[in-house]
């Protein structure tokens, strides 16, 4: 999906020569964001890691309870993700100068100078959901749990969008998926310690999971250091779509752009059919088996095959195209979904599997979303459209826990899942059409 402009930025912006052969050094300012990705998943990873089969067991919540639970914690970011986006676009004008388009700022929308207030707004999110881990300790019923938990998703909602904007910002439009990988391969390392650390913790004390909310408390405080004191307030070097915008409100203008509006509504039909994390771990422990102990470590399969593929698939999303990758990334998961039906014998082997399934799944679609996404959205409206395809995938996200929880308490976990495995086939045939390149457009819609 190539649909930014080809002119050359300003020579004090444009991306530093390379030569032939050697990769392009990747931007400061996605190595530092990177950086706070790792420490606050370390935190964030430490907590969804023990979380479920602290509420099935510990505070005895039903399947039905769960998956409210689990459709709050994913879906709490659906509103929050846009107002982040929107409130990091907020022009701040400059005098003189001109936006990355050639248009002097505030001429047409695009040349605003808002870079500054991407960082306050993730600071903001990343604040919030810190704030929200030693809250933890003191949540005593499932409803004041659930409103943690809502606070908590909030605040990543807030944060997401400006930081993907900055990262989409300081990045050439043809590398753009290969930035992204690399911040995603970073902030996997942290979810790939997270949930080992949580598993030292518990190993140490059994059912010490206060002990767990704690230090992740800690680390997350750690995290938003981190963001304040070594993240650029601008990126180092400002690239982007150069799109023209329509008139009109700043969403509905968004959504007037073709190519966005085929994103969004692929990210909420996918969204529907995806299962959330904590569904797709319990799903598998329960129905290959697996001891109860080890349910702190399933997350790691899912974090070290994702950390291996995220870098490599960004890289040939770049080269061969973004849509290809993208659509192979959820056929991965359909193949995970139905190895989980048929409920072979194996255990941990075929646990091994569905695992690493999934981690290809995060690999090959995460940061790509994110890199379609920025290709079909003007510069200064980079956080907005980051958010409104966020918003579409999470809010999709949250209908599919209420009805997957629905689900399981009427029919049980394998009737919940077989609706999901048919749910996604039919959601990926649709998205493969819809993502098509047009051969008027010339464009790759992932």
């Amino acid at each position: 999906m190539y649909l930014a402009d080809s002119r050359h930025t300003p020579a004090s912006d444009a991306a530093p020569a390379r030569r032939p052969g050697r990769p392009a050094r990747i931007a400061t300012t996605v190595l530092a964001l990177g950086t706070v990705s790792l420490v606050t998943d370390v935190s964030s990873e430490m907590v969804t890691a023990v979380l479920p089969i602290y509420l099935v067991t510990t505070m005895a919540v039903s399947p039905l309870g769960f998956g409210v639970l689990d459709g709050v914690y994913n879906g709490a970011t659906v509103v929050v993700r846009l107002l982040g986006g929107l409130l990091a676009d907020r022009p701040g004008h400059r005098p003189g100068g001109y936006g990355t388009d050639g248009q002097r700022p505030g001429t047409d929308g695009h040349g605003t100078d808002g870079h500054g207030r991407h960082k306050a707004v993730a600071a903001a999110g990343y604040g919030l959901s810190a704030l929200c881990k030693p809250a933890l300790l003191l949540a005593r019923t499932t409803p004041v749990l659930g409103l943690v938990l809502a606070v908590d998703r909030a605040g990543k909602g807030l944060r997401t969008a400006p930081r993907d904007a900055l990262i989409s910002l300081s990045t050439p439009p043809e590398r753009r998926a290969r930035a992204f990988g690399v911040h995603r391969a970073m902030d996997t390392a942290g979810a790939l310690a997270g949930p080992l650390l949580a598993f030292l913790i518990l190993r140490a004390a059994p059912g010490g999971y206060h002990a767990v909310f704690t230090v992740s408390a800690c680390v997350a405080a750690l995290g938003v250091l981190v963001l304040v004191l070594c993240v650029p307030a601008r990126p180092g070097g400002t690239v982007g779509g150069v799109l023209p915008l329509p008139a009109g409100r700043p969403v509905a203008r968004l959504l007037r752009l073709p190519g966005l509006r085929r994103v969004c509504l692929c990210a909420a039909l996918l969204g529907l059919a995806t299962l959330s994390d904590s569904f797709v771990y319990l799903f598998a422990q329960r129905r290959l088996g697996l001891p109860a102990g080890w349910f702190p470590l399933l997350p790691l399969g899912t974090a070290a095959v994702y950390l291996l593929l995220a870098v490599p698939l960004g890289t040939a999303g770049d080269r061969y195209g973004r849509r290809r990758v993208f659509v192979l990334g959820h056929l991965a998961l359909l193949s995970g979904y139905a190895v989980l039906l048929l409920r072979p014998a194996g255990g941990l082997p075929v646990a091994a599997v569905v695992l690493t399934l999934h981690g290809v799944f995060y690999a090959a679609t995460d940061g790509m979303l994110a890199a379609a996404t920025a290709a079909v959205v003007p510069a200064a409206r980079q956080g907005a459209g980051l958010a409104l395809v966020g918003t579409g995938q999470a809010a999709g996200r949250f209908g599919c826990s209420l009805a997957v929880g629905v689900l399981w308490a009427r029919w049980g976990d394998g009737a919940a899942l077989a609706a999901m495995t048919a749910a996604l086939a039919g959601a990926v045939a649709v998205a493969a059409c819809v993502l098509r390149p047009g051969p008027a457009r010339g464009e790759e819609a992932a």
